[in-house]
């Protein structure tokens, strides 16, 4: 009886989560890592259907390092050093860089995670929910310049964000599912360095 108890009160409690003492959670466990290693899943939505769906390996670092490493497609990569970031498609031959924080890509969303992660000062108004013990928070960014209009974060009752969902401004959403996460890992300093296959021309993407 009293386990059983034990069980009803922390339901309760769960369910009683603050969206405040959530982001705050999550803040301290990224704000206290300097690396993050996972492996992730990216699928590209169109009217909540699956368009594509592509994996591989995510490394970060602060400051503003991240490198997406393809294994499906293979030899696909995403890398940003800092500064630049560089996208090789490896079916097109060709390699684009941008600078890290004009970057017109689905993956900047997470560039947040590079830095002191503040959700007030990135994104404007929150709204959360509880689906299976996981907190689901909604966020909006505060610039309309921006190539999302909205920002899921799916975060475990460990304050793990396990899943992120952006909703692109031209109806196009891309989900990313993480699993494995490794925080505070040794990583390399080549991890992020972009070196271009032979004959591949390095190009400045378009604005």
């Amino acid at each position: 009886m009293r386990l059983a108890a034990g069980l009803v009160l922390c339901a309760l409690a769960a369910q009683g989560r603050d969206l405040k003492e959530v982001l705050k959670a999550v803040e301290r466990r990224y704000n206290g890592a300097a690396t993050l290693e996972s492996r992730f899943e990216q699928r590209q939505l169109v009217g909540g259907r699956t368009r594509r769906a592509e994996t591989g390996k995510l490394v970060l670092r602060k400051p503003g390092r991240m490198r997406w490493e393809y294994d499906q497609p293979p030899g696909k990569l995403f890398v940003s050093d800092g500064k630049w970031v560089y996208f090789y498609s490896p079916s097109e031959k060709r390699a684009e860089r941008a600078k890290l924080k004009e970057a017109d890509d689905f993956r900047a969303p997470l560039a947040f995670l590079l830095g002191r992660l503040d959700f007030k000062r990135t994104f404007g108004d929150f709204e959360m929910k509880e689906e299976g013990g996981e907190a689901v928070i909604a966020a909006l960014p505060k610039s309309d310049r921006l190539p999302y209009r909205r920002v899921e974060f799916t975060v475990t009752a460990g304050n793990v964000i396990r899943r992120l969902v952006v909703k692109g401004v031209d109806g196009m959403d891309m989900e990313f599912l993480f699993s494995g996460e490794k925080l505070n890992v040794a990583v390399s300093d080549a991890e992020f360095r972009f070196v271009a296959p032979a004959g591949v021309v390095v190009e400045e993407a378009d604005r």
